[in-house]
């Protein structure tokens, strides 16, 4: 019998956030996988005061913060919207 291998049937969630270094945002997902990225790859992000990144919060499919006007989504993180957006395909 074939095993699948990798991710293929996980819905990913995010489980934490962080910033381990200067100019990297890190999100773990609750499947164990790990992501950085630049922050400057979300300019919303890097208008966060330093003092107030570890303060996010999840709403729907993404993550935010009080001072932060947007929600960045897992879709916005994996890169593929048609795969993991957070609305339904028409």
């Amino acid at each position: 019998m074939f095993n699948k291998e990798g991710y293929w049937d996980v819905e990913p969630r995010i489980k934490s956030v962080s910033f381990p270094r200067r100019g990297k945002f890190q999100v773990e997902l609750q499947d164990g996988r790990v992501i950085i990225m630049p922050i400057s790859a979300f300019p919303s992000i890097k208008k966060v005061p330093s003092k107030e990144r570890a303060n996010w919060y999840l709403m729907g499919g993404g993550v935010s913060w009080d001072s932060c006007p947007e929600v960045i989504h897992v879709e916005q993180i994996l890169g593929d919207y048609q795969k993991y957006g957070h609305e339904p395909s028409a």
